[in-house]
């Protein structure tokens, strides 16, 4: 854990969102020292920050034992460059455990995901994340998106509770997320951080920066940091010729690809983290992996992404 606030570590966003995958090895136990080289690699590649064991990390196939030790491991790679942000779910009382266990670990912050499976009202969803906040010392980002869907006044009192510092939004209303920004603006003092948490967030990020988003997670960037490095880049300096050129040449032909498949939002990332050298094993049930005619479209979406960098250089 650092002594730097994480707000002010995310507020100025350096490099995509580094949302690591689990490595497993060929008996389906976690394998570490592969995780810790996946990991230090994206440290190293550029990432702004690494958000350890949340989706893309597959935190629903973990045990507490696992998800503390790849924590842990997580914080050595990163050693202080960037934040590591841990996830956080289910209901209450085992959201809490997490909490303290990635506080254990020594990370800097947590990502509170929905809880399990119940669609709560208001009341309830706010006590929900008042209790995981309230549990560490650890910041807190909130995740919108399936049956953890707020209102602007949620999302104000959200912003008024000490330790919750932002709202990741995989839900994808902009409606919504407007009418959030402007209350919480209105009603609070202070910044609130704001993060585009669908999946492929490149894909929409264009929408998102409009509303004042600009943080943003990458999944993309487990398997091709120089892509997602490229987008970010060209995001932040106004390259709307690269952006354009990334978003029809690689990223739609990605996100078209990764509606083949149920569960490929994992799936087909981890893929490309092994077509990229790295073998990180497979999914965990219940998901599953991809087909071998979709690993090999992802390796031509790949390879073109790449040849497009070539090109602009």
């Amino acid at each position: 854990m650092t002594s730097a606030p994480l707000a002010a570590r995310l507020d100025i966003p350096s490099g995509p969102l580094f949302f690591p995958v689990t490595a497993y090895g060929p008996d389906g136990s976690v394998d570490l020292d592969t995780y810790r080289t996946h990991v230090r690699r994206g440290v190293e590649a550029g990432a702004a920050a690494v958000f350890a064991c949340c989706g893309t990390g597959e935190f629903h196939a973990l045990t507490p034992e696992e998800f503390e030790a790849c924590v842990r491991v997580a914080v050595e790679a990163a050693d202080g460059r960037v934040p590591v942000v841990a996830g956080a779910g289910y209901g209450t009382a085992l959201a809490v455990r997490y909490a303290r266990l990635a506080e254990a670990a020594g990370a800097d912050g947590l990502l509170a995901m929905p809880p399990y499976l119940v669609v709560a009202g208001q009341e309830g969803l706010l006590r929900h994340y008042r209790e995981v906040a309230a549990a560490t010392a650890l910041p807190v980002i909130v995740y919108q998106r399936d049956n953890a869907v707020f209102t602007p006044e949620t999302v104000v009192a959200l912003a008024r509770t000490d330790g919750i510092i932002g709202l990741k939004d995989g839900l994808g209303d902009l409606d919504l997320m407007q009418r959030v920004i402007s209350a919480v603006r209105a009603e609070t003092p202070g910044d609130f951080l704001y993060f585009n948490g669908l999946p492929t967030a490149e894909q929409t990020q264009l929408a998102y920066r409009a509303l004042g988003v600009t943080l943003y997670s990458s999944a993309v960037f487990c398997f091709a940091p120089e892509i997602a490095l490229a987008f970010h880049q060209a995001l932040r300096t106004g390259d709307d010729a690269t952006v354009d050129k990334l978003l029809d040449g690689f990223y739609r032909p990605f996100v078209e690809l990764r509606a083949q498949g149920r569960g490929y939002a994992v799936a087909l990332v981890k893929a490309g983290v092994r077509l990229r050298g790295l073998d990180v094993g497979e999914v965990r049930p219940p998901l599953h992996e991809p087909t071998g005619d979709h690993v090999k479209q992802l390796a031509e979406v790949i390879e073109r992404g790449y040849a497009l960098l070539e090109e602009a250089k």
